[in-house]
């Protein structure tokens, strides 16, 4: 078995094991319908895992890449997780392993009310795709440090996230770092599709070399299933305005988010 594919597979039951021994059973309400999304596509949003819950989340993405991580919720306003991946882990060619594992963690300062907004603050080292050693960065940088606020909105018999806000990558090897601003949106047409879409400006990410950003930010897209309760099946689209140097750099990739309760 390829060692990459013993990392993902490891880091997936340590962190079962650490919420295992650092949760125990309280008097809260346990429901799915408590679980929000808590990153639209690569942006995160202002919600955090319910106390005593854990998700798992596979990513397929171009290069036969994969990314899998796993976050559980220790309080109900804060949540860690890990992740780790490869490209072409879905290949004949030899995988290609991420250097390290990744960190995130997330802090929900306000609770979302009738006159506020949620509000969260964060921290996440997983960049999305590729990893290039060179400079140090995945294709589409981590957000690092960054804060966001969410609110619901209701049109007619829909819910609709609004996200909006801020952050600061932790990769700016390439000499194109700075301050970046992101927005998104999340609803459901009904309790079995849904979708979401985010705008990332990629103000970090514009000058930096032939191969990334030339300015026009990054719009992405995914249109999801929901399976059961806790399964999710997500087609994603990412790039739609094709701001990548080069050659046209749409990509297509799939995410499987499984959640579920101690």
């Amino acid at each position: 078995m390829r060692s990459s594919t013993i990392k993902i597979m490891v880091s997936a039951v340590a962190m079962f094991l650490m919420a295992s021994a650092a949760m125990s059973q309280d008097n809260e309400s346990r429901s799915y319908l408590d679980i929000q999304p808590r990153e639209l596509i690569d942006a995160p949003t202002a919600w955090t895992l319910p106390r005593g819950c854990f998700d798992f989340v596979l990513r397929v993405y171009p290069k036969g890449g994969l990314l899998a991580s796993t976050g559980i919720g220790l309080a109900g306003r804060f949540m860690i997780g890990i992740s780790y991946g490869a490209d072409r882990m879905i290949s004949e060619e030899d995988a290609s392993e991420n250097p390290r594992l990744e960190f995130n963690t997330k802090l929900r300062l306000v609770d979302e009310q009738y006159y506020l907004p949620a509000i969260a603050i964060g921290f996440s080292s997983q960049g999305q795709e590729s990893f290039n050693r060179d400079l140090d960065r995945y294709t589409y940088k981590s957000k690092g440090f960054y804060g966001v606020v969410t609110r619901s909105l209701y049109l007619y018999q829909w819910s609709v996230g609004g996200h909006a806000g801020i952050n600061y990558s932790l990769e700016d090897d390439d000499g194109d770092g700075g301050m970046n601003l992101f927005f998104g949106i999340d609803t459901r047409f009904n309790q079995d599709f849904g979708l979401v879409m985010e705008y990332d400006m990629g103000l970090n990410d514009n000058n930096s070399s032939q191969q990334f950003g030339r300015g026009r930010g990054y719009l992405n897209m995914g249109l999801k299933w929901i399976y059961s309760e806790n399964l999710e099946i997500e087609a994603v689209f990412k790039n739609l305005l094709n701001n990548r140097r080069g050659v046209n750099t749409f990509g297509r990739g799939l995410r499987l988010t499984y959640s579920e309760f101690l």
